[in-house]
Parts: C-alpha cells; sequence; structure tokens
C-alpha cells in the first residue's frame, strides 16, 4: 500500500492523518473502493503523522501489508480525545470521499482503545455512516446503544485489561443484546490491554466488515 496523503486530510478543520491506498487502486480506475476508518489509542495523538504507523492496521500496512480497501488513519489533536473530534474525522471521511472512489455503501469505522471508546460514540451519533464497526478494548455510553440495534458489531477485550476493564465492553455488549443487536464479543482470557495486536493481525476480522454493506439509507455526502 501506497501513502498518499501524510498531512491535513481535512483541511476544513486542519485534521492530520494519513490515507493508504491498494497498489491496485490506480490499476482500475472504475472501481470504488471499501474505505476503512481506523482511530488510534491515547499514544498516537498529536501532530506527527509517523505516530500513526505504531499499531492497528495503520502499522500493517506500513511495514507492507496489502489491504483490499483504502484505509483511512486520522490523527486526535494533543490533549484531546475522538469525541471531541468527531466532526473533524466525519469531515475528514466527507474529504476522502471526495477525493478516492469510495464505496458508500462500504464504509466501516474500527479504533483500539481511546481508538475503541471512539468507535463506539462515533458510530452511535453517525450510525447510517457505516456498514459495520470493529471496536477493540473500549467501551461507550450503553444508554445509547439503541441506536447501533441494526448496526454489524464484533468487538474485543482482554480478560486481563488492567487499563481499560473489560466491563467498558461487556456493558456495551448486554446493552446491544436488550436491543435485540446479535454483537460478537470475542474475549482474549490472557490479554491485558495489548488485546490490538493480535486482532489487527488476522485476516478473518477484514473478511468479516467487508462482508457488509450499508442497506440502511442514502447516505449525505455531509452526514
Amino acid at each position: 500500500m501506497t501513502v498518499k496523503e501524510q498531512v491535513r486530510i481535512s483541511r476544513e478543520l486542519e485534521m492530520n492523518g494519513r490515507v493508504y491506498v491498494p497498489d491496485a487502486y490506480e490499476n482500475d480506475p472504475d472501481t470504488a473502493w471499501p474505505l476503512v476508518v481506523f482511530l488510534h489509542g491515547a499514544g498516537e495523538r498529536g501532530s506527527d503523522p509517523a505516530l500513526l504507523d505504531r499499531h492497528g492496521p495503520a502499522k500493517e500496512a506500513a511495514e507492507g501489508r496489502e489491504f483490499p480497501f483504502l484505509l483511512l488513519a486520522p490523527q486526535c489533536p494533543e490533549d484531546s480525545v475522538w469525541i471531541m473530534q468527531q466532526d473533524r474525522v466525519m469531515e475528514a471521511i466527507a474529504g476522502i470521499r471526495r477525493q478516492y472512489r469510495v464505496d458508500s455503501e462500504r464504509i466501516y469505522l474500527t479504533g483500539m482503545s481511546m481508538g475503541g471508546f471512539g468507535t463506539w460514540e462515533i458510530a452511535m451519533e453517525h450510525p447510517r455512516m457505516f456498514a459495520a464497526i470493529l471496536p477493540v478494548c473500549g467501551g461507550g455510553m450503553s444508554w445509547r446503544a439503541g441506536n447501533l440495534r441494526h448496526m454489524p458489531i464484533l468487538t474485543f477485550h482482554g480478560a486481563k485489561d488492567d487499563v481499560v476493564p473489560i466491563g467498558y465492553t461487556e456493558e456495551m455488549v448486554r446493552a446491544l443484546q436488550a436491543h435485540g443487536n446479535p454483537v460478537q464479543f470475542t474475549i482474549y482470557p490472557e490479554a491485558r490491554h495489548d488485546c490490538w495486536t493480535e486482532t489487527y493481525r488476522r485476516e478473518d476480522i477484514y473478511n468479516w466488515l467487508l462482508k457488509h454493506k450499508n442497506r440502511r439509507g442514502t447516505i449525505a455526502e455531509d452526514e
């Protein structure tokens, strides 16, 4: 994959980040591509996009893994969290949709730790944008889980996490199940906070994401 954009992926709101583009993208000018949006953890905040290559699918792409989708990795400013930056994230997605051939029915959201919290919260605020979500060791406002009653969700947490206790994900899962969502929850029995390294190395999670299409209505360009 190739890094096409390294800074200011959202010029209107000055959001730093990177866009990773599959090598095959340029060879097929008529194809619309899936888009995976990755929200990093607290340690990658700041103004240096190189920090984004430390973890998650951005790290996998930087190390040469070829994904069958466009990958957007925005960067949260220092001393902020994703829930405070959701307007910028949504503007970044809109900007990528203007610049690249994005399949509007196949936009996905994932994130780890602070980005796991951001994944839950941004998806609950904008449930019609995403075809599926994959939060890793995060949590959210479970009383809003009804917003995700129809959202395909795959979530992961380490049983021995001493930074973000597993109860955060368990609470979200219980709330979703109460709304009839058959959320898929994977627990790593021996993992502590870093359950993302194993998760994002897996092939099946990306296959799971990409099999879902957004059938919940037309997505507005500025949604």
